[in-house]
């Protein structure tokens, strides 16, 4: 199976959803997202590795596992999301020590937490992409912005999703068909609401499988 490289776009996070973020991943040579939901910890771990110039005042749990690491001259070479499972994406460290490569599993927040920190690529096969990537309508009048930088670490705050029912917690859109779904889904995507087309996708993909 192929590997197909990302890059980071950004996280959005909820302000009616506590403690709910997704993370946009790029395909570095082409147009899909890849949205991953993740916790808050990990959300905060992330954005300041992406933000180079913020310093905590003590290592967060990422930055300890790489000093950690690097004292006994452990090198995270590369992250893949190798597996989606019921909408939950699993991955794979790979690190390398004297020559010898090792792979972790680990939680794919972690995962990328870590991988920027050691500067290492992040990668996932084609047939998940194939299967959880989501296309954006980009204006061509906004040229190669979008791939250049990331606007805002964390975006503007947004209302992500249908309120979740007590009769169908986990999976707000159980009782719409199929077409409905496909509807959600592209309109979701038009808005930029990457949580809940994530959430669809998810929905979509279990319908399917």
């Amino acid at each position: 199976m192929s590997l197909v490289k990302l890059s980071i776009k950004g996280i959005s996070y909820s302000q009616t959803q506590n403690g709910a973020y997704a993370l946009i991943l790029n395909e570095v040579d082409g147009e899909r997202k890849l949205p991953i939901v993740i916790g808050a910890f990990e959300a905060q771990s992330i954005a300041i590795a992406l933000e180079k110039e913020i310093k905590p005042p003590r290592p967060l749990t990422h930055d300890l596992f790489k000093n950690f690491a690097e004292r006994f001259d452990i090198v995270v070479k590369q992250v893949i999301i190798h597996k989606l499972v019921d909408g939950v994406f699993y991955s794979s460290i790979i690190c390398e020590r004297d020559k010898i490569e090792e792979i972790i599993d680990a939680r794919t927040s972690d995962a990328i937490a870590l991988a920027l920190r050691f500067n290492a690529p992040i990668f996932t096969y084609k047939n998940i992409l194939d299967k959880a990537g989501i296309f954006l309508k980009t204006n061509p009048l906004d040229g190669d912005n979008e791939n250049n930088e990331i606007d805002d670490i964390l975006s503007t705050p947004e209302t992500f999703g249908l309120e979740q029912t007590d009769d169908q917690p986990g999976r707000p859109y159980m009782k719409n068909s199929l077409d409905e779904l496909n509807e959600l889904l592209t309109q979701a995507v038009e808005n930029e609401d990457y949580e809940k087309a994530a959430k669809v996708r998810d929905e979509i993909s279990k319908r399917e499988s």
